[in-house]
């Protein structure tokens, strides 16, 4: 594929390092001189220094023969301008921008809604997006998943499944200290799997004579309803959150509070959002914006909100707020956010979740201590490498520090695996096959190694980022 990045910042170049690793034909384009140069050094691509919203600049750059134009500048306007220009001359070509300002979510909400009986398939997608990616709903999904499992683990969930992957620590002379994968199954009688491992620094897919160690990192793929059990078995245990502090009344915070609040109001969020029946909790809302802490306080009458600093230590302690349950440390600065939540600990918090930049950031956080870090640029790279990958692919997920990825397949026809069991087509050390859904069915299950995929089975697959393109066209998603 030949894919066009306008932005050259921190995710258009983690985009484009992703896609080149991926041997696809990479064109960056950035107006600063300094960030060009920047990235040219970094990057086994053409790197441009010129207006990206130029349809010149952009022919020049091949777009013509492009697959993709993908906008993440730093302004919304620029991108949603550059994509609505390209495609009044290439309609047919994949655009995707990163829009942050949740009205013009809002407004094309609205304006599909009101015209859906009138959309053809000719009919152009408004502003001539096909996809937009908005990072701070994401992450306030991940906060909120965190949450619902007591706030000791990361967790990513699938639609449709009633498993999920949960990163899970062996603790010290616990029943998984010292066993071997193999053998883990003597310990229980629930349905699992176990995805990955990580041990001494690095993350790999492991065999069964892996053995687990005190100090590793497993995913496993599990039921909702059995995680205290396996948490027990690694030697941990959920807790009951109910006493909350959430540092950061921005945009982040506004929706983990609004999924976490009883409240009666009714806007954007709760159109995109999925929600859960609420839980009563004790919640609290610190910002240090006096205008944020004015809006939260308007929007959240049950929740105690502050205008605060908190790195005052008399307030935090007069407030109580060293005795919460949970910290959320959700600014959108994100350095901040890992210094506070792991301050608060120092303090007394036991469980804090922080809002980081990047994979790289939350190893970081997790190392000092924080129970859940959410690495927001990870997430809108994942969004983004998802719809680049066709529509057979509907989910990308990376693992930890992109070592390994997720992907949710739909099996196609001219797939090379169509027809085959999985014990034919299995590359230990490639792949692992996590869970699927056969065609016409509503719910996920864990495969077995006699399962013979069809045309129109939905999988979850893991595989190694070096393998990734490889496994990919395997299953039959474009690259």
């Amino acid at each position: 594929m030949k894919i066009v990045i306008i932005g050259a910042g921190f995710t258009g170049v983690q985009l484009a390092r992703r896609l080149i690793n991926g041997k696809n034909d990479v064109v960056l384009i950035d107006n600063d001189e300094e960030i060009v140069r920047h990235a040219s050094n970094r990057l086994d691509c053409d790197v441009i220094c010129a207006d990206g919203n130029s349809l010149e600049t952009l022919e020049n750059a091949g777009i013509a023969k492009a697959d993709a134009l993908v906008c993440v500048t730093s302004n919304d306007e620029v991108n949603m301008i550059t994509c609505s220009l390209v495609d009044s001359v290439y309609p047919d070509l994949l655009k995707i921008a990163r829009v942050r300002n949740y009205a013009y979510y809002t407004k094309n909400e609205d304006a599909t809604r009101r015209h859906s009986e009138n959309f053809t398939v000719n009919h152009r997608p408004l502003y001539g997006i096909d996809y937009m990616v908005h990072p701070d709903v994401e992450a306030a999904e991940a906060v909120v998943h965190a949450i619902e499992h007591g706030a000791v683990t990361d967790s990513i969930q699938f639609d449709n499944a009633p498993y999920e992957l949960l990163r899970i620590t062996v603790e010290k002379d616990s029943k998984f200290d010292g066993v071997a994968l193999q053998n883990i199954r003597k310990l229980t009688d629930k349905r699992f799997l176990v995805a990955y491992l990580e041990s001494g620094g690095n993350t790999s897919l492991p065999s069964g004579s892996t053995i687990l160690r005190a100090g590793d990192c497993v995913g496993i793929l599990m039921e909702r309803a059995n995680l205290s059990e396996f948490l027990g078995l690694c030697g941990a245990e959920t807790k009951d959150v109910r006493k909350i502090a959430l540092v950061g009344a921005g945009r982040i915070g506004t929706i983990v509070a609004e999924k976490l609040i009883h409240t009666e109001r009714r806007n954007i969020f709760t159109k995109m959002l999925s929600f859960r029946k609420k839980v009563a909790r004790d919640f609290i809302i610190v910002d240090s914006d006096e205008t944020l802490a004015k809006a939260a306080a308007e929007r959240f009458p049950n929740a105690k909100v502050f205008r605060a600093d908190l790195t005052d230590e008399a307030f935090l302690k007069e407030e109580g707020l060293n005795k919460v349950d949970l910290v959320i440390c959700a600014t959108h600065n994100y350095e901040m956010n890992i210094v506070l939540a792991a301050y608060l600990e120092s303090l007394g918090v036991q469980n804090s979740i922080s809002i980081v930049s990047s994979s790289a950031f939350g190893d970081i956080a997790r190392k000092i201590g924080i129970e859940v870090a959410v690495p927001i640029r990870d997430a809108v790279i994942d969004s983004i490498m998802s719809h680049l990958h066709g529509k057979s692919v509907t989910g990308i997920h990376t693992v930890n520090d992109g070592t390994l990825e997720i992907a949710e397949i739909t099996i196609t026809e001219n797939s090379a695996v169509t027809g085959k069991m999985l014990k034919d087509i299995s590359e230990p050390g490639k792949f692992l096959i996590l869970m699927g859904m056969k065609k016409n069915t509503e719910s996920y299950t864990i495969f077995g190694g006699m399962t013979v995929l069809d045309a129109g089975d939905k999988i979850v697959l893991i595989t190694t980022s070096a393998d990734n393109q490889h496994v990919l066209e395997k299953f039959g998603a474009k690259i």
